[in-house]
């Protein structure tokens, strides 16, 4: 397929991880000439990045050198810089899309789309990258058009890293707009481990993803939702020894949870947040076709909460072992891929665009 005519910008934020962030520049480049530029943010690396005047293909890069580290708020720069540019396609230094078919799903999105998330695969790990929900995108590999973005305010500089992306999906929808997850963009994630302490990266979570639901889940969901923050990434510092960490982060979250403005999603507007809208679609389509009286869940992971309650919904009681069908527990659009992956069509997703990706990606194998 040749490329499609439009005008983009590759947002790339970077510190101290040259080496990497010049194999990522050299995979761009790899992907041919098309109309589009690359913006590298440096947070303030030790020691800058020495980055050609153009990629291989002849797309232009620009080099942003800051002084000091404003972590993933650091894109908000790059898409200063993009000025007429349509789109925004945000990267990590260590991500780049596999091929320049995502040109179309941008030329061919909607208006009320304004975020095209990617099938984001980590080649190192032989699966997909962990995060996200059906209308939350993941920072390292998501297309977004720059008026929104902008009108949106950007990324809340306060996160640093982690959940920024769940901040921002709310206040787009919350603004009338969609997120859309598309197949054919597909980025690879190297996700070396430099600049990664998971002792910090449970810190920021709980405290970030605490801050998310103050500002943006309805009154009678706030007290649940944190409750499920907790509960999570406690867990996951069990998980990785981090419970110091966690708690310093939870320390924290108490003290500024009452600097967060409220501004709640509507009822319809946080079911499409956290799932339930594509949960409830997917497995009340499910059953009316099965009458399942049970269900095994297969991996839950990320929002298995909105799996079960769906399910508690239509009267199917969730069981461990021997349910009537297999249905995947996480509304993690990765996981849940990877699951489909590895049960094949004995599952189901709580999800019907993952079935629908799943087929789409087994004819296209």
């Amino acid at each position: 397929m040749g490329a499609v005519a439009l005008n983009i910008a590759y947002v790339i934020p970077t510190r101290n991880r040259n080496e990497r962030l010049a194999e990522t520049l050299d995979a761009l480049g790899q992907l041919g000439p098309h109309d589009a530029r690359v913006i590298v943010v440096d947070n303030a690396s030790d020691q800058p990045p020495d980055v050609p005047a153009m990629l291989s293909s002849g797309v232009p890069i620009e080099l942003i050198e800051l002084d000091s580290n404003r972590g993933a708020a650091a894109r908000n720069i790059g898409v200063e810089a993009a000025d007429g540019c349509d789109w925004i396609v945000m990267l990590d230094d260590d991500s780049h899309p596999v091929d320049l078919r995502f040109l179309g799903c941008l030329e061919r999105a909607p208006a009320d789309v304004a975020v095209v998330s990617a099938d984001i695969v980590l080649p190192n790990q032989g699966c997909r990258e962990i995060g996200g929900l059906p209308e939350v995108f993941i920072g390292c590999g998501a297309a977004i058009r720059r008026k929104q973005f902008r009108e949106s305010g950007g990324y809340d500089e306060t996160f640093g890293y982690y959940a920024e992306e769940y901040d921002l999906s709310a206040k787009l929808l919350g603004a009338g707009y969609h997120v859309r997850f598309d197949p054919r963009f597909r980025v690879e994630h190297h996700k070396v481990p430099g600049n990664r302490h998971m002792g910090t990266i449970i810190q920021r979570l709980v405290r970030n993803n605490g801050w998310v639901a103050q500002r943006h889940a309805p009154d009678d969901h706030l007290d649940p939702e944190l409750a499920e923050v907790k509960h999570r990434y406690r867990g996951l510092a069990e998980r990785y020894g981090c419970i110091e960490a966690y708690e310093a982060g939870l320390d924290e979250l108490e003290r500024t949870i009452g600097t967060q403005v409220r501004e709640p999603l509507n009822e319809q507007l946080f079911d499409r947040f956290c799932g339930l809208h594509a949960a409830r679609e997917a497995l009340t389509h499910v059953h009316s076709s099965l009458r399942f009286r049970s269900a095994t869940l297969w991996k839950p992971g990320k929002n298995a909460w909105v799996v079960r309650r769906v399910l508690a919904e239509l009267g199917v009681e969730p069981v461990e072992l021997g349910g009537d069908i297999a249905i995947v527990g996480t509304m993690s659009p990765g996981p849940m891929l990877d699951a489909l992956s590895e049960l094949g069509f004995g599952a189901f997703a709580p999800w019907k665009r993952a079935m629908e990706v799943t087929s789409e990606l087994s004819g296209a194998a």
